[in-house]
């Protein structure tokens, strides 16, 4: 079966494969192919691929720039500042576990 996404209401279905093409995934998230292409400039996305037109995203990479988008809405702010506050945000989620496989959360 050939790789395919399907956007339905909330939900997003990728084919057989896990991964997306630059437009599959400026399609997942609502976002423009420049959108993306600055995420991926800026560090935030990391495609395999040599240049955009062979870049392939994992299918985490749809979460990921979903909500650095809704960050960047939210604070009504740049693409840059979101990219900040989200590995921010990933750092902190990252550390709590820490802490909690270690026993040291209330």
């Amino acid at each position: 079966m050939s790789n395919s996404i399907i956007v339905a209401g909330v939900g997003v279905w990728i084919g057989d494969e896990g991964v997306l093409s630059l437009e599959e995934l400026a399609l997942a998230c609502g976002a423009g192919i420049d959108c993306i292409a600055e995420l991926v400039e800026l560090g935030v996305l990391t495609p395999q691929g040599a240049d955009a037109t062979a870049w392939r995203f994992a299918a985490a990479d749809i979460q990921r720039c979903r909500r650095l988008l809704r960050l960047r809405r939210d604070f009504e702010t740049s693409l840059e500042v979101a990219a900040l506050i989200l590995d921010l945000l990933e750092e902190t989620e990252r550390l709590r576990s820490r802490l909690r496989r270690a026993g040291l959360t209330d």
